[in-house]
């Protein structure tokens, strides 16, 4: 009988991206490429990307990048494109957030990309948005939108009494304390 020499089957090399929080060189697009957003998966290795240059391109990703390296919805990708077809082209691999935020500040994506890791940077927990009237949107008027802080917050509170709250709250009943400790289906 032959003796197992390995530390296990396909499973275990599966999870070897041991590499994938190293910061890597950053690559830029070369002759016969182009950065493109993800629009739609359609399965069997191929996906639909829509190209920074302003054409949608059926994609295919090559066996390299297929099942290691998962490819989602509005992810920014480099693609080769085809001599021959130029509504087809080839995934070459897939930029993580950090990486197309450093396109986007080196020039080579247009300021128009959307990049997946959004960031609020002044929004605070106690702030409200409140919008006036949508009423006049036929006429063409814009709708603006006010900011409350958390002291304006408290002044628009409900003033309903205590008894008014009470007198809609459902009765509670406690089923446990019964003589048996089950629950009496006839009464329900």
């Amino acid at each position: 009988m032959p003796k197992n020499k390995g530390k296990g089957g396909k499973n275990r090399r599966r999870g070897k991206n041991e590499n994938d929080r190293e910061k890597r060189e950053l690559i830029f697009k070369d002759d016969g490429q182009e950065y493109a957003q993800v629009i739609k998966m359609l399965g069997n290795g191929r996906l639909e990307a829509m190209c920074f240059d302003g054409v949608k391109r059926l994609c295919h990703i090559r066996g390299k990048l297929r099942k290691k390296v998962w490819i989602n919805q509005s992810d920014i990708i480099l693609i080769g494109l085809r001599d021959y077809q130029d509504q087809k082209a080839d995934v070459i691999m897939k930029y993580n957030a950090e990486e197309a935020r450093n396109l986007k500040l080196y020039g080579e994506l247009p300021d128009s990309a959307k990049i997946n890791d959004v960031q609020f940077d002044n929004a605070d927990e106690n702030d409200i948005i409140m919008f006036d009237d949508v009423s006049d949107a036929t006429a063409g008027a814009q709708p603006t939108v006010t900011e409350l802080s958390s002291s304006e917050e408290e002044d628009l509170t409900d003033e309903s009494s205590d008894e008014e709250v009470e007198k809609y709250k459902a009765p509670v009943k406690s089923y446990a304390s019964k003589k048996g400790g089950g629950i009496d289906v006839d009464n329900i």
